[in-house]
């Protein structure tokens, strides 16, 4: 049986995960995108890793972000 009703503190939460994977995803494309025009450096090796959890917080976080506003719309 649907409510009818958002859930306004539940959509607000949700678009506050959606604002944090904005940055995110900004921040870890550019530094994939220094990674690769830097093969050369050593810093290759230190950024990489970093970067590969950053974009896998980015998706999780979105994921986590859209589910949550779902919920809020449709639960």
């Amino acid at each position: 049986m649907p409510r009818g009703h958002t859930d306004k503190k539940l959509l607000l939460k949700g678009i506050k995960y959606m604002a944090l994977v904005i940055p995110l995803l900004i921040l870890t494309t550019y530094i994939f995108t220094f990674i690769f025009l830097n093969k050369d450096t050593k810093l290759f090796y230190l950024f990489l890793p970093l970067a590969i959890i950053g974009m896998a917080a980015t998706i999780w976080l979105g994921f986590k972000g859209l589910k949550i506003i779902m919920k809020s719309v449709f639960g």
